[in-house]
């Protein structure tokens, strides 16, 4: 198959993970002969964390309430789980892959707020974007190349008046007018105003220091003096004296001196213009982005102006040829034959029977049923021509070859999981609050929630930890009960505490509590004390009853308390159930 430049492509990076989608820049040919590939990367949102996912479900919902096509609500759950798998965010990456590694051809589009959002999932390969995503600083912006259509954007054509009907409208409202063709005027005269308009541009350049270092030649000065802003102003100053020639020639010489007229091209210095092409070469025509990162001091009305100015210099020209001639260096397009070889995620079957998946060292496929075997992750299949592994290999998931091939393309399972349902539908309330944060937690985390015939996901324990303070601590707590106010504190997790105050005014009352010191731990007396004691008070043994058991009453079981095998930690020799009072649950 051949692949030309700017062709939408799928990219294989690891034989488990789904296809790269990127648009071709660049075929450029390496000393050793092969062909690599200058793209621009595609994200898809599994690729972007939830905080930035949270943003794009609210700008598409935006979208929705300004479009009057099918909204998401009338979707189904499968159509809106296959549709986030749809949606790409366009990126100002680019990256160099080997073109061997380019596995098809697929299709991405702007996000058509006309067009059905059924129309993407009609047709195979094909994508959409409407948001811009940064890979460095980890932002989303909207697209500023969209097409603006609908009755936002567009004009109220009135009704078009009859022979001989007036129009009513202001038209001091709708437009300024500027120039009127029947003036007293020749076409000679109106000529010969404007050279000398000209003329008088040429010799305040003259005169002025900036203009005569940026134009040091008389040719290049009168070059900058017959641009349209000279020419603009001498037949406006013309047309508001009433086409009065010695009244207009007057002002284009008053008291101070003659008028200059500059335009951007003269205003930009030589440093702001390499700027700019710089600029122009990384963005393209992205003029926002232009002023953001390269002009910030620049007016995005002054940029635009320069864009369409400087392409009418010599430079732009120059640039266009040297672009062209290293267009026509390059490749054009590439013949990549189809890619045939084996995935290592196959399942290898011999004689009918499940072989070892690949991936699990030493282990094999030992299903329940040797029949059926175990069903696909996405569509409960289970029969499939050929099997492939999915997912972590103490899992032992596998999908069926359609199925693999959606998870290649898209990024996704065709089906959506429990998780995910319960994030589309309101899920029913359970009895047990502790059931219902275990549910909600893993749905937030997004751990897989298997179907029937696959092993039990473990869910992830987080690291339990024990804040020890210190004696000194706790007794700063009350002490300083002024300063530190602990219930207002509690209320403003997120503000900092004043140490340095709690420290002064912990030394303040420690200097006057320091004639009568708390003891913070009892002083231990002799063994020689202890023993004396004991033998004056000896210890009187506890009198049991003892009751013999009969026939109507079955004997008493002796309750033996459960050895712990927990090992010593850092939480004072007590496991950690002891320290956070699940002892009795």
């Amino acid at each position: 198959m051949y692949f030309s430049l700017f062709n939408y492509v799928y990219f294989e990076n690891s034989s488990s993970n789904p296809y790269l989608i990127r648009r071709i820049e660049e075929l450029n040919k390496t000393a050793s002969g092969n062909v690599e590939a200058k793209v621009v990367c595609f994200y898809r949102r599994r690729d972007i964390s939830n905080t930035l996912i949270m943003l794009a479900d609210k700008h598409a919902k935006e979208i929705e309430e300004e479009s009057e096509t099918t909204v998401e609500a009338d979707l189904t759950d499968k159509q809106k789980h296959q549709l986030k798998h749809r949606e790409l965010f366009l990126s100002r990456q680019y990256e160099s892959l080997p073109a061997t590694h380019i596995r098809g051809k697929c299709s991405v589009a702007l996000l058509n707020e006309t067009e059905s959002v059924l129309s993407y999932l009609d047709k195979e390969d094909t994508f959409f974007y409407s948001l811009v995503y940064d890979p460095s600083l980890k932002t989303l912006l909207a697209d500023k190349g969209e097409i603006r259509v609908g009755p936002r954007y567009q004009a109220d054509i009135p009704e078009m008046l009859l022979e001989g009907e007036s129009d009513e409208r202001e038209q001091s409202k709708l437009e300024v007018k500027v120039w009127d063709p029947n003036s007293p005027l020749t076409d000679r005269q109106i000529d010969q105003f404007l050279v000398v308009a000209r003329a008088v541009g040429t010799f305040a350049r003259a005169l002025d220091c900036s203009s005569s270092v940026r134009q040091p030649s008389l040719h290049m000065s009168a070059a900058a003096a017959s641009r349209d802003i000279t020419l603009f102003h001498a037949m406006d100053t013309l047309y508001r004296h009433s086409y009065d020639l010695s009244s207009a020639i007057s002002v284009l010489v008053p008291l101070g001196g003659p008028v200059l007229c500059r335009d951007e091209m003269e205003e930009w210095s030589a440093s702001e213009a390499s700027l700019f092409e710089e600029a122009l070469e990384k963005y393209g025509k992205d003029f926002n982005d232009i002023r953001q990162d390269f002009l910030p001091w620049k007016s995005l009305t002054s940029i635009i102006e320069y864009y369409y100015m400087w392409k009418t210099t010599d430079r732009y020209v120059q640039q266009k040829r040297l672009k062209a001639a290293e267009a026509e260096s390059k490749l054009k397009q590439v013949y990549i034959p189809t890619y045939s070889k084996p995935n290592p995620n196959q399942i290898s079957t011999s004689n009918g029977k499940p072989g070892t998946v690949n991936g699990a060292v030493g282990t094999t496929f030992q299903p329940q049923n040797p029949l059926l075997g175990r069903a696909c992750e996405s569509c409960y299949a289970t029969q499939s021509h050929q099997w492939y592994s999915w997912g972590p290999p103490n899992m032992q998931c596998r999908l069926c070859a359609i199925c693999w091939l959606y998870w290649k393309k898209y990024g996704g399972l065709k089906m959506p999981t429990q998780s995910e349902e319960d994030k589309l539908s309101p899920s029913p309330t359970t009895e047990d609050p502790r059931v219902r944060s275990h549910v909600s937690r893993q749905a937030m985390q997004g751990m897989p929630v298997r179907n029937t015939g696959s092993p039990k996901s473990a869910v992830k324990t987080r690291q339990a930890f024990f804040l020890h303070t210190t004696y000194f601590t706790k007794f700063a707590r009350q002490v300083c009960k002024n300063t530190l106010r602990l219930r207002q504190a509690a209320r403003r997790p997120f503000v900092a505490i004043n140490y340095a105050a709690i420290r002064a005014e912990y030394a303040d009352r420690h200097a006057e509590l320091s004639g009568s010191p708390l003891k913070s731990k009892s002083t231990r007396k002799p063994l020689a004390c202890i023993i004396g004691y004991l033998e004056i008070h000896p210890a009187k043994k506890p009198n049991v009853i003892r009751s013999t058991p009969s026939l109507q009453t079955p004997a008493t079981k002796r309750m033996l308390t459960t050895p712990n095998h927990t090992s010593l930690s850092i939480l004072g020799k007590r496991n950690y159930s002891h320290h956070n009072g699940l002892d009795g649950m």
